[in-house]
Protein backbone atom coordinates (compact mmCIF):
# COMPACT_ATOMS: atom_id res chain seq x y z
CA UNK A 1 0.00 0.00 0.00
CA UNK A 2 3.10 2.47 1.05
CA UNK A 3 4.13 1.73 -2.93
CA UNK A 4 0.91 2.34 -4.01
CA UNK A 5 0.87 5.80 -2.20
CA UNK A 6 4.74 6.52 -4.03
CA UNK A 7 6.12 6.65 -0.36
CA UNK A 8 8.95 4.80 0.78
CA UNK A 9 7.67 0.69 0.96
CA UNK A 10 11.43 -0.79 2.52
CA UNK A 11 11.96 0.63 6.16
CA UNK A 12 14.32 -0.71 9.01
CA UNK A 13 13.29 -1.12 12.36
CA UNK A 14 15.02 -1.55 15.84
CA UNK A 15 14.48 -4.76 17.56
CA UNK A 16 14.07 -4.27 20.95
CA UNK A 17 13.44 -7.46 22.01
CA UNK A 18 11.80 -10.62 20.94
CA UNK A 19 8.20 -12.26 22.85
CA UNK A 20 7.11 -15.99 22.68
CA UNK A 21 4.17 -16.59 23.42
CA UNK A 22 2.47 -20.22 23.57
CA UNK A 23 -0.83 -20.44 22.59
CA UNK A 24 -3.48 -22.04 24.69
CA UNK A 25 -7.02 -23.10 23.54
CA UNK A 26 -9.58 -20.91 25.37
CA UNK A 27 -7.24 -18.97 27.22
CA UNK A 28 -6.06 -15.25 26.66
CA UNK A 29 -2.65 -14.54 26.07
CA UNK A 30 -0.86 -11.30 25.48
CA UNK A 31 1.57 -9.00 26.40
CA UNK A 32 0.58 -5.93 29.29
CA UNK A 33 2.05 -2.46 28.29
CA UNK A 34 1.54 0.57 30.35
CA UNK A 35 2.58 4.12 31.17
CA UNK A 36 2.47 2.59 35.04
CA UNK A 37 6.05 1.29 36.34
CA UNK A 38 4.67 -1.73 37.39
CA UNK A 39 1.70 -2.58 35.08
CA UNK A 40 -0.70 -5.48 35.89
CA UNK A 41 -0.62 -8.61 34.21
CA UNK A 42 -3.66 -9.98 34.16
CA UNK A 43 -4.89 -10.06 31.19
CA UNK A 44 -8.31 -11.48 31.98
CA UNK A 45 -8.85 -8.35 33.95
CA UNK A 46 -7.41 -5.91 31.44
CA UNK A 47 -10.10 -7.55 29.24
CA UNK A 48 -12.85 -7.08 31.29
CA UNK A 49 -11.79 -3.13 31.63
CA UNK A 50 -12.27 -2.02 28.39
CA UNK A 51 -15.31 -4.30 27.56
CA UNK A 52 -17.06 -2.71 30.79
CA UNK A 53 -15.57 0.75 29.55
CA UNK A 54 -17.27 -0.23 26.24
CA UNK A 55 -20.40 -0.90 27.46
CA UNK A 56 -20.62 2.12 29.61
CA UNK A 57 -20.09 4.21 26.42
CA UNK A 58 -23.04 2.05 24.60
CA UNK A 59 -25.09 2.53 27.84
CA UNK A 60 -24.82 6.10 27.84
CA UNK A 61 -25.40 6.90 24.27
CA UNK A 62 -28.99 4.27 24.26
CA UNK A 63 -30.19 6.34 28.04
CA UNK A 64 -29.49 9.58 26.17
CA UNK A 65 -32.45 9.74 24.04
CA UNK A 66 -35.43 7.86 22.65
CA UNK A 67 -33.89 7.67 19.27
CA UNK A 68 -30.65 6.12 20.30
CA UNK A 69 -32.62 3.54 22.28
CA UNK A 70 -34.16 2.48 19.14
CA UNK A 71 -30.78 2.44 17.22
CA UNK A 72 -30.14 -0.29 15.01
CA UNK A 73 -26.95 -1.71 15.40
CA UNK A 74 -24.64 0.53 12.84
CA UNK A 75 -25.42 3.23 14.70
CA UNK A 76 -24.83 1.85 17.96
CA UNK A 77 -21.46 0.63 16.58
CA UNK A 78 -20.87 4.30 15.88
CA UNK A 79 -21.36 5.13 19.20
CA UNK A 80 -19.06 3.35 20.47
CA UNK A 81 -16.55 4.21 17.55
CA UNK A 82 -16.83 8.28 18.32
CA UNK A 83 -15.20 7.23 21.73
CA UNK A 84 -11.95 6.75 19.74
CA UNK A 85 -11.81 10.13 18.83
CA UNK A 86 -11.38 12.52 22.60
CA UNK A 87 -8.85 12.72 24.30
CA UNK A 88 -7.50 14.83 27.03
CA UNK A 89 -5.83 17.84 26.24
CA UNK A 90 -5.10 19.97 29.62
CA UNK A 91 -4.16 23.77 29.05
CA UNK A 92 -3.06 26.46 32.64
CA UNK A 93 -6.26 27.85 31.74
CA UNK A 94 -8.54 24.78 31.20
CA UNK A 95 -7.21 21.79 33.43
CA UNK A 96 -9.11 19.58 32.52
CA UNK A 97 -9.19 20.14 28.42
CA UNK A 98 -10.14 17.63 26.29
CA UNK A 99 -10.22 17.21 21.82
CA UNK A 100 -10.84 15.50 19.53
CA UNK A 101 -8.39 13.73 17.50
CA UNK A 102 -9.18 14.38 13.43
CA UNK A 103 -8.24 10.75 12.18
CA UNK A 104 -6.07 7.95 12.46
CA UNK A 105 -3.23 7.46 11.64
CA UNK A 106 -2.69 10.77 9.94
CA UNK A 107 -3.73 13.37 11.82
CA UNK A 108 -3.35 15.37 15.11
CA UNK A 109 -6.73 17.62 16.99
CA UNK A 110 -7.84 20.17 14.20
CA UNK A 111 -10.11 23.28 14.67
CA UNK A 112 -11.78 22.87 11.83
CA UNK A 113 -12.73 18.88 12.74
CA UNK A 114 -13.10 19.26 16.31
CA UNK A 115 -16.04 21.87 15.63
CA UNK A 116 -17.64 19.95 12.70
CA UNK A 117 -17.58 16.70 14.90
CA UNK A 118 -18.53 17.68 18.35
CA UNK A 119 -22.48 17.29 18.38
CA UNK A 120 -22.17 13.84 16.88
CA UNK A 121 -19.13 12.52 19.43
CA UNK A 122 -20.69 14.31 22.01
CA UNK A 123 -24.17 15.23 22.09
CA UNK A 124 -25.49 12.13 19.87
CA UNK A 125 -23.36 9.89 22.75
CA UNK A 126 -24.96 11.41 25.63
CA UNK A 127 -22.12 13.04 27.07
CA UNK A 128 -22.52 16.77 27.08
CA UNK A 129 -19.80 17.18 29.54
CA UNK A 130 -17.19 16.27 26.94
CA UNK A 131 -18.39 18.91 24.39
CA UNK A 132 -18.32 21.48 27.25
CA UNK A 133 -14.86 20.30 28.10
CA UNK A 134 -13.99 20.73 24.39
CA UNK A 135 -15.56 23.99 23.77
CA UNK A 136 -13.78 25.55 26.92
CA UNK A 137 -10.30 24.17 25.52
CA UNK A 138 -10.65 25.88 22.16
CA UNK A 139 -12.07 29.17 23.42
CA UNK A 140 -8.58 29.71 25.65
CA UNK A 141 -7.02 29.83 22.28
CA UNK A 142 -8.68 32.05 20.43
CA UNK A 143 -6.85 35.19 18.82
CA UNK A 144 -7.89 38.10 16.76
CA UNK A 145 -11.54 36.45 16.67
CA UNK A 146 -9.87 32.98 15.20
CA UNK A 147 -9.52 29.62 16.39
CA UNK A 148 -6.39 27.34 15.28
CA UNK A 149 -6.43 24.89 12.39
CA UNK A 150 -3.66 23.06 13.97
CA UNK A 151 -3.51 23.14 18.03
CA UNK A 152 -0.08 23.41 18.94
CA UNK A 153 2.42 20.75 20.58
CA UNK A 154 4.31 21.54 24.04
CA UNK A 155 6.34 24.61 23.11
CA UNK A 156 4.76 25.05 19.91
CA UNK A 157 2.86 28.38 18.73
CA UNK A 158 -0.66 27.26 16.97
CA UNK A 159 -1.66 27.52 13.24
CA UNK A 160 -4.71 30.20 12.73
CA UNK A 161 -4.47 29.20 8.91
CA UNK A 162 -8.65 28.56 8.22
CA UNK A 163 -11.15 30.77 7.79
CA UNK A 164 -14.03 28.12 8.58
CA UNK A 165 -12.64 26.35 11.84
CA UNK A 166 -14.13 29.69 14.14
CA UNK A 167 -17.43 29.85 12.16
CA UNK A 168 -18.17 26.36 12.80
CA UNK A 169 -17.23 27.22 16.60
CA UNK A 170 -20.34 29.20 17.03
CA UNK A 171 -22.80 26.04 15.38
CA UNK A 172 -20.73 23.92 18.17
CA UNK A 173 -22.14 26.57 20.96
CA UNK A 174 -25.54 25.86 19.66
CA UNK A 175 -25.66 22.53 18.99
CA UNK A 176 -24.30 22.74 23.25
CA UNK A 177 -27.05 25.09 24.84
CA UNK A 178 -30.02 24.00 22.79
CA UNK A 179 -28.97 20.71 24.14
CA UNK A 180 -28.05 21.31 27.43
CA UNK A 181 -29.35 25.04 28.09
CA UNK A 182 -26.65 25.57 29.87
CA UNK A 183 -26.79 29.43 30.22
CA UNK A 184 -23.82 29.33 32.57
CA UNK A 185 -21.45 28.33 29.95
CA UNK A 186 -23.18 30.84 27.16
CA UNK A 187 -22.84 33.68 29.71
CA UNK A 188 -18.94 32.75 30.21
CA UNK A 189 -18.73 32.19 26.61
CA UNK A 190 -20.66 35.49 25.05
CA UNK A 191 -17.55 37.66 25.02
CA UNK A 192 -15.02 35.89 23.37
CA UNK A 193 -18.21 34.84 20.79
CA UNK A 194 -19.05 38.66 20.52
CA UNK A 195 -15.12 39.68 19.90
CA UNK A 196 -15.09 36.95 17.50
CA UNK A 197 -17.86 39.16 15.55
CA UNK A 198 -16.11 41.86 15.71
CA UNK A 199 -12.86 40.54 14.61
CA UNK A 200 -14.14 39.50 11.36
CA UNK A 201 -16.48 42.16 10.78
CA UNK A 202 -12.93 44.96 11.03
CA UNK A 203 -10.79 42.14 9.02
CA UNK A 204 -8.23 39.92 10.75
CA UNK A 205 -5.57 37.36 9.31
CA UNK A 206 -5.33 36.32 5.97
CA UNK A 207 -7.77 39.00 4.50
CA UNK A 208 -10.37 37.58 6.29
CA UNK A 209 -13.07 40.25 6.71
CA UNK A 210 -16.34 41.48 5.62
CA UNK A 211 -17.21 43.31 2.73
CA UNK A 212 -19.22 45.94 1.46
CA UNK A 213 -22.01 43.38 0.47
CA UNK A 214 -22.09 42.02 4.22
CA UNK A 215 -19.90 38.80 2.66
CA UNK A 216 -17.15 37.34 4.53
CA UNK A 217 -14.23 37.36 1.88
CA UNK A 218 -11.14 35.16 2.43
CA UNK A 219 -8.04 34.28 1.42
CA UNK A 220 -4.19 35.26 0.11
CA UNK A 221 -1.88 33.95 -2.31
CA UNK A 222 -0.04 30.82 -1.18
CA UNK A 223 -2.69 29.66 1.85
CA UNK A 224 -5.16 27.27 1.55
CA UNK A 225 -8.21 28.21 4.14
CA UNK A 226 -11.03 26.41 3.53
CA UNK A 227 -12.02 22.48 4.26
CA UNK A 228 -10.45 21.91 0.75
CA UNK A 229 -7.23 22.65 1.79
CA UNK A 230 -5.02 20.43 -0.12
CA UNK A 231 -1.56 22.39 -0.89
CA UNK A 232 1.85 20.77 -2.77
CA UNK A 233 4.79 22.60 -2.57
CA UNK A 234 4.02 26.16 -2.91
CA UNK A 235 0.64 25.38 -5.15
CA UNK A 236 -2.35 25.13 -3.59
CA UNK A 237 -4.26 22.81 -5.12
CA UNK A 238 -7.71 24.70 -4.77
CA UNK A 239 -7.45 28.09 -3.14
CA UNK A 240 -10.75 29.57 -3.13
CA UNK A 241 -9.97 32.92 -2.89
CA UNK A 242 -12.86 35.51 -2.75
CA UNK A 243 -16.14 34.77 -1.11
CA UNK A 244 -16.25 30.81 -1.00
CA UNK A 245 -19.80 30.20 -0.58
CA UNK A 246 -19.97 28.02 2.45
CA UNK A 247 -18.02 30.43 4.63
CA UNK A 248 -20.76 32.76 3.91
CA UNK A 249 -23.32 30.10 4.35
CA UNK A 250 -21.69 29.67 8.36
CA UNK A 251 -20.96 33.42 7.98
CA UNK A 252 -24.88 34.27 8.13
CA UNK A 253 -25.54 30.87 10.38
CA UNK A 254 -23.44 32.80 13.16
CA UNK A 255 -24.59 35.99 12.86
CA UNK A 256 -28.39 34.33 13.91
CA UNK A 257 -26.58 31.90 16.74
CA UNK A 258 -25.45 35.15 18.01
CA UNK A 259 -28.31 37.47 18.22
CA UNK A 260 -30.82 34.28 19.54
CA UNK A 261 -27.55 34.04 22.02
CA UNK A 262 -28.25 38.17 22.77
CA UNK A 263 -32.05 37.67 23.15
CA UNK A 264 -31.81 35.03 25.60
CA UNK A 265 -29.07 36.31 27.84
CA UNK A 266 -30.97 39.62 27.52
CA UNK A 267 -27.99 41.72 26.00
CA UNK A 268 -28.85 44.30 23.58
CA UNK A 269 -28.73 42.32 20.28
CA UNK A 270 -25.85 43.38 17.83
CA UNK A 271 -26.10 41.19 15.31
CA UNK A 272 -29.46 40.55 13.69
CA UNK A 273 -28.96 44.12 11.34
CA UNK A 274 -25.78 42.02 10.29
CA UNK A 275 -27.23 39.03 9.30
CA UNK A 276 -30.17 40.85 7.38
CA UNK A 277 -27.49 42.36 5.48
CA UNK A 278 -25.56 39.04 4.34
CA UNK A 279 -28.77 37.53 3.95
CA UNK A 280 -29.23 40.34 0.70
CA UNK A 281 -25.83 39.77 -0.28
CA UNK A 282 -25.74 35.89 -0.35
CA UNK A 283 -28.16 35.85 -3.16
CA UNK A 284 -25.43 36.58 -5.19
CA UNK A 285 -24.19 32.79 -4.82
CA UNK A 286 -27.76 31.88 -6.76
CA UNK A 287 -27.16 30.83 -10.23
CA UNK A 288 -29.01 32.25 -13.05
CA UNK A 289 -29.58 28.94 -14.87
CA UNK A 290 -31.43 26.82 -11.92
CA UNK A 291 -27.72 25.06 -11.27
CA UNK A 292 -27.35 25.42 -7.75
CA UNK A 293 -24.78 27.79 -5.98
CA UNK A 294 -21.49 29.40 -7.36
CA UNK A 295 -18.71 27.83 -5.20
CA UNK A 296 -16.88 30.91 -4.77
CA UNK A 297 -17.93 34.51 -6.10
CA UNK A 298 -15.57 37.67 -6.63
CA UNK A 299 -12.47 35.44 -7.10
CA UNK A 300 -9.47 36.73 -9.07
CA UNK A 301 -10.57 35.03 -12.04
CA UNK A 302 -14.49 36.07 -11.58
CA UNK A 303 -17.43 33.30 -10.07
CA UNK A 304 -16.70 30.21 -9.86
CA UNK A 305 -19.26 28.04 -11.43
CA UNK A 306 -17.93 24.47 -10.44
CA UNK A 307 -20.63 22.14 -8.75
CA UNK A 308 -19.43 21.34 -5.65
CA UNK A 309 -21.20 20.14 -2.54
CA UNK A 310 -19.86 23.64 -0.17
CA UNK A 311 -23.31 25.12 -0.88
CA UNK A 312 -25.08 22.05 0.64
CA UNK A 313 -24.73 23.90 3.94
CA UNK A 314 -26.47 26.86 2.57
CA UNK A 315 -29.54 24.36 3.08
CA UNK A 316 -28.20 22.47 6.02
CA UNK A 317 -27.15 24.70 8.60
CA UNK A 318 -29.93 25.77 10.76
CA UNK A 319 -30.37 29.03 9.56
CA UNK A 320 -30.76 29.29 5.55
CA UNK A 321 -30.09 32.49 3.89
CA UNK A 322 -31.71 30.86 0.74
CA UNK A 323 -35.43 30.75 -0.16
CA UNK A 324 -37.51 27.42 -0.23
CA UNK A 325 -36.99 26.72 -3.93
CA UNK A 326 -32.98 27.63 -3.95
CA UNK A 327 -32.75 25.46 -1.27
CA UNK A 328 -34.45 22.83 -3.13
CA UNK A 329 -32.74 23.39 -6.49
CA UNK A 330 -29.11 23.29 -4.14
CA UNK A 331 -30.43 19.42 -2.87
CA UNK A 332 -31.51 18.91 -6.53
CA UNK A 333 -28.56 19.38 -8.04
CA UNK A 334 -26.15 17.83 -5.50
CA UNK A 335 -28.21 14.80 -5.36
CA UNK A 336 -28.29 14.69 -9.34
CA UNK A 337 -24.12 15.18 -9.81
CA UNK A 338 -22.89 14.19 -6.50
CA UNK A 339 -24.44 11.91 -4.25
CA UNK A 340 -23.43 8.52 -3.58
CA UNK A 341 -23.80 5.96 -1.18
CA UNK A 342 -20.99 6.99 0.52
CA UNK A 343 -21.00 10.69 0.60
CA UNK A 344 -20.95 13.85 -1.45
CA UNK A 345 -18.51 13.70 -4.01
CA UNK A 346 -16.22 16.85 -4.19
CA UNK A 347 -16.55 17.29 -7.59
CA UNK A 348 -19.07 16.75 -10.30
CA UNK A 349 -18.09 14.00 -12.79
CA UNK A 350 -17.59 15.58 -16.08
CA UNK A 351 -15.94 18.61 -14.47
CA UNK A 352 -12.24 19.08 -16.48
CA UNK A 353 -10.27 18.82 -13.07
CA UNK A 354 -12.72 15.21 -11.83
CA UNK A 355 -10.63 12.92 -10.30
CA UNK A 356 -12.53 9.11 -10.49
CA UNK A 357 -10.17 8.15 -8.31
CA UNK A 358 -7.81 8.73 -5.88
CA UNK A 359 -4.22 7.39 -5.76
CA UNK A 360 -1.10 7.93 -7.38
CA UNK A 361 2.00 9.03 -5.99
CA UNK A 362 2.14 12.25 -3.07
CA UNK A 363 1.40 14.44 -6.12
CA UNK A 364 -1.53 12.74 -7.78
CA UNK A 365 -3.31 12.14 -4.62
CA UNK A 366 -2.79 15.80 -3.01
CA UNK A 367 -3.47 17.54 -6.54
CA UNK A 368 -7.25 15.18 -6.90
CA UNK A 369 -8.00 15.22 -3.16
CA UNK A 370 -10.90 17.48 -3.40
CA UNK A 371 -11.31 16.82 -7.12
CA UNK A 372 -13.49 14.55 -7.30
CA UNK A 373 -13.22 11.66 -3.94
CA UNK A 374 -16.35 11.24 -2.24
CA UNK A 375 -16.12 12.72 1.20
CA UNK A 376 -18.15 10.54 3.92
CA UNK A 377 -18.68 13.78 6.57
CA UNK A 378 -20.62 15.47 4.09
CA UNK A 379 -23.91 12.36 3.68
CA UNK A 380 -24.97 14.23 7.32
CA UNK A 381 -25.56 17.54 6.36
CA UNK A 382 -27.18 16.34 2.77
CA UNK A 383 -29.67 13.96 4.29
CA UNK A 384 -30.50 17.31 6.93
CA UNK A 385 -30.66 19.31 3.56
CA UNK A 386 -32.96 16.89 2.17
CA UNK A 387 -35.37 16.69 5.32
CA UNK A 388 -35.13 20.18 5.23
CA UNK A 389 -36.72 20.35 0.98
CA UNK A 390 -38.77 17.52 1.11
CA UNK A 391 -39.67 17.34 4.99
CA UNK A 392 -39.47 13.70 4.88
CA UNK A 393 -37.38 12.67 7.57
CA UNK A 394 -38.25 8.94 7.33
CA UNK A 395 -36.50 9.22 3.28
CA UNK A 396 -34.05 11.57 4.42
CA UNK A 397 -32.92 8.94 7.02
CA UNK A 398 -32.55 6.43 4.42
CA UNK A 399 -29.80 8.42 2.59
CA UNK A 400 -27.74 7.21 5.70
CA UNK A 401 -28.58 3.29 5.19
CA UNK A 402 -25.53 2.99 3.15
CA UNK A 403 -22.96 4.46 5.17
CA UNK A 404 -23.30 1.32 7.30
CA UNK A 405 -21.66 -0.65 4.59
CA UNK A 406 -18.71 1.52 5.72
CA UNK A 407 -17.92 -0.18 8.69
CA UNK A 408 -17.05 -3.31 6.80
CA UNK A 409 -14.56 -1.81 4.50
CA UNK A 410 -11.34 -0.43 6.20
CA UNK A 411 -10.99 -0.17 10.36
CA UNK A 412 -14.23 -2.65 11.54
CA UNK A 413 -16.70 -0.46 13.47
CA UNK A 414 -15.86 2.41 12.31
CA UNK A 415 -15.83 5.22 9.20
CA UNK A 416 -13.15 6.03 6.85
CA UNK A 417 -12.02 9.69 5.33
CA UNK A 418 -12.68 9.35 1.57
CA UNK A 419 -13.81 7.24 -1.25
CA UNK A 420 -13.30 7.06 -4.84
CA UNK A 421 -15.36 9.33 -6.53
CA UNK A 422 -16.54 6.57 -9.65
CA UNK A 423 -17.85 3.32 -8.53
CA UNK A 424 -17.88 1.05 -6.34
CA UNK A 425 -16.53 3.25 -4.55
CA UNK A 426 -12.99 2.26 -3.07
CA UNK A 427 -12.49 3.96 0.44
CA UNK A 428 -9.09 5.79 0.55
CA UNK A 429 -7.39 8.22 3.32
CA UNK A 430 -7.23 7.67 6.74
CA UNK A 431 -9.20 4.53 7.50
CA UNK A 432 -11.02 6.02 11.25
CA UNK A 433 -12.14 9.76 10.18
CA UNK A 434 -14.08 11.58 13.23
CA UNK A 435 -16.01 13.69 11.30
CA UNK A 436 -17.20 10.80 9.43
CA UNK A 437 -18.50 9.06 12.31
CA UNK A 438 -19.81 12.12 13.85
CA UNK A 439 -21.74 13.56 10.91
CA UNK A 440 -23.31 10.26 10.52
CA UNK A 441 -24.50 9.92 14.54
CA UNK A 442 -25.44 13.43 14.47
CA UNK A 443 -27.56 13.39 11.30
CA UNK A 444 -29.32 10.14 12.50
CA UNK A 445 -30.11 11.66 15.91
CA UNK A 446 -31.52 14.31 14.38
CA UNK A 447 -33.63 12.94 11.80
CA UNK A 448 -34.96 10.17 14.44
CA UNK A 449 -36.03 12.78 16.26
CA UNK A 450 -37.86 14.34 13.22
CA UNK A 451 -39.39 11.13 12.18
CA UNK A 452 -40.50 10.52 15.41
CA UNK A 453 -42.08 14.04 16.12
CA UNK A 454 -44.26 13.62 12.63
CA UNK A 455 -45.51 10.65 13.84
CA UNK A 456 -46.72 11.63 17.21
CA UNK A 457 -47.98 15.03 15.47
CA UNK A 458 -50.13 12.30 13.34
CA UNK A 459 -51.12 9.62 16.31
CA UNK A 460 -52.74 13.15 17.38
CA UNK A 461 -54.18 13.80 14.25
CA UNK A 462 -56.06 10.87 14.34
CA UNK A 463 -57.18 10.72 17.78
CA UNK A 464 -58.39 14.11 17.78
CA UNK A 465 -61.77 13.05 15.25
CA UNK A 466 -62.38 10.14 17.56
CA UNK A 467 -62.57 12.00 20.58
CA UNK A 468 -64.94 14.67 19.01
CA UNK A 469 -66.86 12.09 18.01
CA UNK A 470 -67.52 10.74 21.55
CA UNK A 471 -68.31 14.42 22.79
CA UNK A 472 -70.49 14.47 20.19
Amino acid sequence: MEAERGLESTDNHLCVGEATIPLVPGQWRGIAASLDAAPPADLAAALRRRVDHDRAIVSTAVASSAAMAQAPPWITRLALAADAFVFCRPSASVPDGQSVIAGYPWFGDWGRDTMISLPGLTLATGRPEVARRILKTFASFVSEGMLPNVFPGAGDRPEYNTADASLWFFEAWRAYVDATADMSALGEVFPVLSDMIEWHQKGTRFGIGVDADGLLRAGTAGVQLTWMDAKVGDWVVTPRIGKPVEINALWYNALRIMSAFAQRLGKADHFGAAADAAKRGFARFVRGDGEGLYDVIDGPDGDDASIRPNQIFAVSLPHSPLSADDQARVVRVCRRHLLTSFGLRSLAPGSPAYHPSYDGGVLERDGGYHQGPVWGWLLGPFSLAAYRVGGNATAAKATLAGMSDALEDQAVGTVGEIFDGDPPHHPRGAPVQAWSVACTLDAWRRLSEAEAAARGANDEGRAEPTAHAASN
